[in-house]
């Protein structure tokens, strides 16, 4: 199986509603490895790596993210693979 990294940057309303623990409950369900943390400009990063059809699913949650939140725009970057063990919440 291969698999694959995706940087991804969500911009909107993203922050202070829940947009990180729900990106992580999301990136369980679909065994998806990385991180999510808020950056200072009120966006959210997701560093991700996982199969090719289970990314496909995850980046089709982040287009949305959890109904509090308000996606405006996600950017995504193929990157090296960073070999996670598990996805975990940055500050």
């Amino acid at each position: 199986m291969e698999k694959i990294r995706k940087e991804i940057t969500v911009k909107g309303r993203v922050q202070g509603v829940g947009f990180r623990m729900s990106t992580l409950l999301e990136a369980n369900r679909l065994h998806i490895k990385g991180e999510v943390k808020n950056l200072p400009n009120g966006d959210v990063w997701i560093g991700a790596e996982g199969a090719v059809s289970d990314m496909e699913q995850f980046i089709a949650w982040c287009r949305h993210g959890p109904s509090t939140a308000r996606v405006t725009e996600i950017l995504i970057v193929t990157g090296p693979l960073q070999y996670y063990e598990f996805f975990n919440i940055g500050r």
